[in-house]
């Protein structure tokens, strides 16, 4: 198989990955928000968040992790000088918090199957956007490359996480109103 139909799948599944872990992380805010209705309507949803939320962890999300990881390894073992670019141990740091921050989501979604509920709807919007700033870290990092400037790089990735934090303060009181 050829690198660029390698970097094509990682690509394709990274996103796929990416989407579910963005999902996932609504679905639980969903829920969490139906266990405020009454009792019968907080069953039927509680039980049909439960359906949602397994066959979006184990159908698309986690099988879109294990291919990204399988293409990228793949790509690495192709082309092992990658491992030697800075901007590779950076992304591959990202990766790992990326690994942390799926495994954090599955215990959630494990805690939420047995109707605990740990996370309030905010928290789990603030942790939302943490896939948000790895998705930016990392797109900028394989796009830029070594040229990025690293001082930009830091200043571009807290400005967008404060602008986020905004925009959920601006969206919670508008949610309000």
């Amino acid at each position: 198989m050829s690198y660029t139909v390698l970097k094509a799948l990682h690509i394709i599944f990274m996103v796929s990955w990416f989407a579910g872990l963005f999902y996932i992380v609504r679905l639980f805010i969903y829920h969490t928000e139906a266990q405020d209705k009454g009792e019968q309507e907080k069953q039927i949803l509680g039980n049909q968040f439960k359906i949602m939320e397994k066959k979006l962890w184990w159908i698309i999300t986690t099988p879109a992790m294990i291919l990204t990881l399988l293409f990228g390894i793949w790509m690495l073992i192709i082309n092992p000088a990658l491992l030697k670019m800075p901007w590779m141990h950076l992304k591959l740091t990202f990766i790992v918090l990326l690994l942390v921050y799926h495994f954090k989501s599955q215990r959630i979604m494990k805690k939420m199957d047995k109707d605990i509920f740990t996370w309030n709807s905010n928290k789990l919007r603030l942790w939302n956007e943490v896939a948000t700033l790895a998705l930016v870290a990392i797109v900028f990092l394989v796009v830029m490359k070594n040229s990025l400037n690293w001082i930009y790089g830091t200043v571009g990735f807290f400005a967008v996480a404060v602008a986020l934090m905004i925009a959920i303060k601006i969206y919670k009181r508008y949610r309000k109103k």
